[in-house]
């Protein structure tokens, strides 16, 4: 468990690595380009989708971006959706990742992740705890103590039931010895509505990427207590293993294509991907932003995801949030 998601870059022998951007220029892959994110504006998903389209443009390898979102349920609600109206369209991709893994899992939806086409996983970030400025809690071990007490009196916001930041709180509460299913857990539908709840005091604490929340908390209006990677995020914040928890989780995002798409059209977008990946606009965004560099495609990307959806779904069941 302790590794579980700890990924690492996989970008060895790509040969798009040396692409410029005035070399991509001249190999525009897409006139248009469909996004489908299935959360709301501002959270990771929404945050992936828009510097996909930065760096494309930067680059010009798409010439105009059509967004909608649709938010819910970990991106259950919005799923159904991209399959049924974008199916067999070769210029559309879906945002997704862990919390689409572990969403279809808890909600046992009849359609999940595994029903799009894998074409590249892209990023990925620590979580990080916060609580407002405003509280009680001054380091973790207030939060813990008070979960350990009385977990149901400690309402932690986070992403959709059974996503990333459910499986942290349900794996802390274990850890504390009490059982996941105690947990006063408050899902939202992205990153916005959540971060509103905590800043407004509605909840005790919260959980979600780092980048989501980063901001808040360098503003001092939020106060960070732990992010759950190997390695310190922010400076001055410890880690949960760091603070006497054994957890290091990291929260992957990618994209899809459509269910219907030939492999002749999986591969151009692997391509485009893969070139938007080389380019010095998108190393910038993701070190500006903080986020890991976890780039996967094609077939290895799609092992990653059968992986992954066994050991999330193992997971799950070990802390009592999946039959």
């Amino acid at each position: 468990m302790t590794s579980r998601r700890t990924l690492i870059a996989a970008t060895a022998g790509l040969a798009a690595a040396g692409l410029s951007s005035r070399s991509a220029v001249a190999q525009q892959r897409f006139d248009s380009m469909f996004v489908f994110v299935p959360a709301g504006p501002g959270g990771g998903w929404d945050g992936l989708g828009r510097a996909l389209e930065q760096a494309s443009r930067a680059a010009g390898l798409v010439g105009s971006f059509q967004f909608e979102n649709v938010g819910g349920a970990g991106g259950m609600v919005g799923l159904p959706r991209f399959i049924s109206q974008r199916r067999g369209r070769p210029n559309a991709l879906m945002v997704g990742g862990a919390v689409m893994v572990g969403a279809g899992i808890t909600n046992r939806t009849p359609v999940s992740i595994r029903d799009v086409v894998p074409i590249a996983r892209m990023t990925s970030e620590p979580g990080i705890i916060v609580v407002p400025a405003s509280s009680e809690f001054q380091k973790l071990s207030d939060l813990t103590d008070a979960l350990k007490a009385n977990p149901g009196g400690v309402a932690v916001a986070g992403g959709s039931a059974g996503g990333i930041d459910h499986i942290i709180l349900g794996l802390m509460l274990k850890s504390l010895g009490r059982n996941a299913r105690e947990a006063s857990y408050v899902a939202f539908a992205g990153g916005g509505p959540a971060q509103a709840a905590i800043l407004g005091a509605q909840v005790k604490a919260g959980i979600s990427g780092v980048s989501e929340f980063a901001e808040q908390v360098k503003a001092g209006r939020m106060r960070a207590l732990a992010t759950t990677g190997e390695t310190r995020s922010l400076d001055g914040v410890p880690t949960l293993k760091e603070s006497g928890i054994d957890i290091v989780m990291g929260n992957w995002r990618g994209l899809f294509g459509a269910p219907g798409i030939n492999a002749t059209q999986r591969q151009a977008l692997v391509d485009y991907v893969s070139a938007v990946h080389a380019t010095p606009a998108w190393r910038e965004i993701v070190t500006t932003r903080g986020w890991d560099d976890a780039f996967l495609v094609g077939d290895a990307f799609a092992q990653f995801l059968l992986r992954d959806h066994n050991e999330t779904e193992q997971v799950l069941r070990d802390i009592g949030l999946a039959s």
